[in-house]
Protein backbone atom coordinates (compact mmCIF):
# COMPACT_ATOMS: atom_id res chain seq x y z
CA UNK A 1 0.00 0.00 0.00
CA UNK A 2 2.63 2.37 0.85
CA UNK A 3 4.34 2.16 -2.64
CA UNK A 4 1.10 2.98 -4.25
CA UNK A 5 0.74 5.90 -2.36
CA UNK A 6 3.95 6.98 -3.13
CA UNK A 7 3.20 6.49 -6.82
CA UNK A 8 -0.30 9.07 -6.33
CA UNK A 9 1.88 11.67 -4.42
CA UNK A 10 5.02 11.29 -6.90
CA UNK A 11 2.34 11.65 -10.15
CA UNK A 12 0.13 14.39 -8.19
CA UNK A 13 4.07 16.27 -7.63
CA UNK A 14 4.35 16.40 -11.39
CA UNK A 15 0.54 17.25 -12.44
CA UNK A 16 0.98 19.94 -10.07
CA UNK A 17 4.41 21.03 -11.42
CA UNK A 18 3.18 20.58 -14.85
CA UNK A 19 -0.28 22.90 -13.87
CA UNK A 20 2.21 25.54 -12.19
CA UNK A 21 4.23 25.62 -15.26
CA UNK A 22 1.46 26.11 -17.54
CA UNK A 23 -0.10 28.53 -15.39
CA UNK A 24 3.10 31.29 -15.38
CA UNK A 25 3.06 30.63 -19.43
CA UNK A 26 0.30 33.54 -19.70
CA UNK A 27 1.41 36.95 -19.06
CA UNK A 28 -2.35 37.85 -17.18
CA UNK A 29 -3.43 40.52 -20.19
CA UNK A 30 -6.72 40.19 -21.20
CA UNK A 31 -7.30 39.94 -24.74
CA UNK A 32 -8.29 42.50 -27.19
CA UNK A 33 -12.02 42.34 -28.14
CA UNK A 34 -12.87 41.27 -30.98
CA UNK A 35 -13.38 44.84 -33.54
CA UNK A 36 -16.11 45.23 -35.96
CA UNK A 37 -15.04 45.08 -39.73
CA UNK A 38 -15.73 48.44 -41.18
CA UNK A 39 -14.95 47.32 -44.87
CA UNK A 40 -17.92 45.83 -47.14
CA UNK A 41 -17.72 42.31 -48.47
CA UNK A 42 -18.26 41.65 -51.68
CA UNK A 43 -18.58 38.19 -53.78
CA UNK A 44 -18.16 35.40 -52.30
CA UNK A 45 -15.79 35.00 -48.84
CA UNK A 46 -12.17 33.32 -49.54
CA UNK A 47 -10.91 31.01 -46.63
CA UNK A 48 -7.47 29.85 -46.98
CA UNK A 49 -6.36 26.58 -45.63
CA UNK A 50 -4.53 26.75 -42.57
CA UNK A 51 -1.01 25.40 -43.26
CA UNK A 52 0.57 22.43 -41.57
CA UNK A 53 2.33 23.23 -38.79
CA UNK A 54 6.17 22.51 -39.37
CA UNK A 55 9.85 21.51 -37.81
CA UNK A 56 11.45 24.86 -37.72
CA UNK A 57 15.41 23.55 -38.11
CA UNK A 58 17.58 25.98 -36.07
CA UNK A 59 14.39 27.65 -34.37
CA UNK A 60 13.98 28.51 -30.86
CA UNK A 61 11.43 25.87 -28.63
CA UNK A 62 8.48 28.42 -28.85
CA UNK A 63 8.82 28.09 -33.06
CA UNK A 64 8.43 24.47 -32.69
CA UNK A 65 6.10 23.92 -30.47
CA UNK A 66 3.27 24.02 -33.05
CA UNK A 67 4.66 21.36 -34.78
CA UNK A 68 5.39 19.31 -31.72
CA UNK A 69 2.17 19.28 -30.83
CA UNK A 70 0.70 17.98 -33.94
CA UNK A 71 3.29 14.91 -34.37
CA UNK A 72 2.49 14.12 -30.79
CA UNK A 73 -1.64 14.83 -31.09
CA UNK A 74 -0.95 12.95 -34.78
CA UNK A 75 0.33 9.99 -32.51
CA UNK A 76 -2.54 10.23 -29.91
CA UNK A 77 -5.18 10.10 -32.42
CA UNK A 78 -3.68 7.15 -34.14
CA UNK A 79 -3.33 5.21 -31.06
CA UNK A 80 -6.88 6.28 -29.79
CA UNK A 81 -8.37 5.29 -33.56
CA UNK A 82 -6.49 1.56 -33.18
CA UNK A 83 -7.67 1.20 -29.63
CA UNK A 84 -4.14 1.35 -28.07
CA UNK A 85 -2.24 3.85 -25.70
CA UNK A 86 1.07 5.00 -27.03
CA UNK A 87 4.12 5.03 -25.01
CA UNK A 88 7.37 6.44 -24.07
CA UNK A 89 8.86 4.95 -27.22
CA UNK A 90 6.28 5.19 -29.56
CA UNK A 91 6.53 9.39 -28.74
CA UNK A 92 10.43 9.57 -28.82
CA UNK A 93 9.79 7.49 -32.13
CA UNK A 94 7.40 9.85 -33.32
CA UNK A 95 9.18 12.43 -32.46
CA UNK A 96 12.66 10.90 -34.30
CA UNK A 97 10.64 10.11 -37.46
CA UNK A 98 9.35 13.80 -37.58
CA UNK A 99 12.80 15.35 -37.69
CA UNK A 100 13.94 16.16 -34.04
CA UNK A 101 17.28 14.85 -33.07
CA UNK A 102 17.13 12.06 -30.18
CA UNK A 103 20.37 13.05 -28.31
CA UNK A 104 18.27 16.20 -27.85
CA UNK A 105 15.35 14.16 -26.22
CA UNK A 106 13.93 13.00 -22.71
CA UNK A 107 11.30 10.07 -21.57
CA UNK A 108 10.40 9.09 -17.86
CA UNK A 109 9.88 5.28 -18.43
CA UNK A 110 6.04 3.46 -18.65
CA UNK A 111 6.71 1.48 -15.99
CA UNK A 112 6.96 2.42 -12.39
CA UNK A 113 9.57 0.73 -10.06
CA UNK A 114 6.78 -1.64 -8.09
CA UNK A 115 6.34 -2.82 -11.83
CA UNK A 116 3.12 -1.17 -12.64
CA UNK A 117 1.87 1.18 -15.72
CA UNK A 118 3.04 4.93 -15.43
CA UNK A 119 -0.38 6.80 -14.86
CA UNK A 120 1.65 9.43 -17.11
CA UNK A 121 5.00 9.89 -19.20
CA UNK A 122 6.83 12.81 -19.95
CA UNK A 123 8.63 13.19 -22.77
CA UNK A 124 10.83 16.10 -24.00
CA UNK A 125 13.05 18.01 -26.59
CA UNK A 126 16.05 20.09 -25.94
CA UNK A 127 16.32 23.02 -28.63
CA UNK A 128 18.51 26.48 -27.67
CA UNK A 129 18.23 26.44 -24.14
CA UNK A 130 14.84 25.88 -23.71
CA UNK A 131 12.88 22.92 -23.85
CA UNK A 132 9.49 21.47 -25.76
CA UNK A 133 7.63 18.86 -23.02
CA UNK A 134 5.48 16.83 -23.57
CA UNK A 135 2.81 14.52 -20.96
CA UNK A 136 0.65 12.05 -21.86
CA UNK A 137 -1.93 10.30 -19.20
CA UNK A 138 -5.25 9.31 -18.55
CA UNK A 139 -6.30 9.31 -21.77
CA UNK A 140 -4.88 13.21 -22.47
CA UNK A 141 -2.26 14.97 -24.00
CA UNK A 142 -0.29 18.54 -22.20
CA UNK A 143 2.62 20.55 -23.56
CA UNK A 144 4.58 23.38 -22.78
CA UNK A 145 8.07 25.54 -23.15
CA UNK A 146 9.96 25.59 -20.32
CA UNK A 147 13.84 26.56 -19.45
CA UNK A 148 16.59 24.25 -19.99
CA UNK A 149 17.52 22.97 -16.44
CA UNK A 150 20.91 24.16 -14.70
CA UNK A 151 21.65 20.36 -15.74
CA UNK A 152 21.61 20.79 -19.27
CA UNK A 153 18.64 18.46 -19.39
CA UNK A 154 14.30 19.34 -19.54
CA UNK A 155 13.25 16.71 -17.67
CA UNK A 156 13.97 15.88 -13.39
CA UNK A 157 13.85 12.57 -11.90
CA UNK A 158 14.26 9.45 -13.36
CA UNK A 159 14.79 9.22 -17.46
CA UNK A 160 15.17 6.11 -20.14
CA UNK A 161 17.89 5.40 -22.06
CA UNK A 162 16.78 6.20 -25.64
CA UNK A 163 18.09 2.72 -27.59
CA UNK A 164 15.86 2.37 -30.05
Amino acid sequence: MPARLSRVMLTAALAGGLVVALAACTDGAPSPAPTASSGVQTGAPTTSPTAAPVLVPGGSAEANLPFFDSVNAGLVAQSTAANTTPDGKAFISALRDAGFTVTDMQVTPDITTVGVKADTIQFSVALGGQCLIGQFGFGEYHSLVAPLLGTGKCLIGETRTIDW
